[in-house]
């Protein structure tokens, strides 16, 4: 049996539907009529046999089926996007208008984490930017739980994502990636306290693997954190205030105040993996490339 042809069109209705959520949402954003989206959706239903939303009062749930289906769907699309700019890069480059190499252009979509989108990726991205001028980079902060910025990069949402990486937070399976900096983490207690190991512990949920709990563990000085904050900045702020201590990856550190002091843990201290996770296909796309590029020569 030949398998199911979809058009690019059928694609982004797919996408469109699960979006908004509702069949009338997905053809007011794609400025069709409410019958037209509903009859693409049957068909494709047809092509793939299996239903892909269920349909009630309150719009269209995709079902499990209908979210891999969207996710597929976005990755497809983005790489027809990048065909259509590399070529026209290429073109550029052949035809005597472009500087002799292709030309890069359109978007880049990156997912980060809060302290990589804040300390690791701008300096980053304005390299890439001066070297590619017609490069619009798209960045979205993403909390690194559950399936964090990865997951991201595996929905077709985004094109590269900032992760960490670990013997317990892997490179999912159907991307690819690498290490891009093992960052330290240090004791972080206000400056000039006169015993900061009795303050009180403060911390966020992303902060730790299950390999960094492991450690703390194991540090009979470190107690229970009775603080819960949103993110790493609100952990600084208590710290700087002189409300508590804390336990933190060196990028969340990037600018602290004069005063928070930082104290090294030792020899035996954990660390942190960020690195850099994207799919098979982008990867050896031009400009998931070239950001690379600039990662990797900033940490050099």
């Amino acid at each position: 049996m030949a398998e199911p042809d979809l058009a690019p069109h059928e694609l982004r209705i797919i996408v469109a539907v699960e979006r908004a959520r509702s069949f009338s949402g997905a053809a007011r954003d794609l400025g069709l009529t409410q019958s037209a989206v509903s009859h693409s959706v049957r068909g494709t239903e047809h092509k793939l046999g299996a239903v892909l939303f269920e349909r009630g009062r309150k719009g269209a749930t995709p079902t499990p089926a209908g979210e891999r289906a969207a996710a597929h769907a976005r990755r497809v699309l983005r790489l027809l996007e990048t065909l259509v700019a590399e070529t026209r890069g290429a073109a550029g480059a052949a035809d005597g208008s472009g500087p002799g190499a292709p030309t890069l252009t359109g978007p880049l979509r990156v997912a980060a984490f809060r302290s990589a989108a804040l300390h690791l990726l701008p300096p980053a991205l304005a390299n890439l930017r001066a070297r590619h001028p017609g490069l619009e980079p798209e960045v979205r902060v993403v909390r690194e739980l559950g399936r964090g910025t990865a997951g991201e990069v595996a929905d077709g949402r985004a094109d590269l994502g900032i992760a960490t990486i670990g013997t317990t937070s892997p490179i999912p399976q159907g991307l690819v990636g690498d290490v891009l900096v093992e960052e330290p983490y240090s004791f972080v207690h206000p400056a000039g306290h006169p015993d900061p190991r009795s303050l009180p512990l403060v911390d966020w949920a992303e902060n730790c693997t299950s390999y960094t709990r492991d450690w703390w563990a194991g540090q009979d000085w470190i107690p229970r954190a009775t603080t819960q904050t949103e993110d790493d900045g609100a952990v600084l702020a208590m710290v700087s205030a002189g409300h508590a201590m804390a336990i933190m990856p060196a990028l969340s550190l990037t600018g602290a105040p004069p005063t928070v002091q930082i104290t090294d843990l030792g020899a035996d201290r954990p660390t942190r993996s960020v690195g850099y996770v994207t799919t098979p296909e982008l990867a050896g796309s031009l400009a998931v490339r070239a950001l690379i590029r600039e990662l990797r020569a900033l940490r050099a």
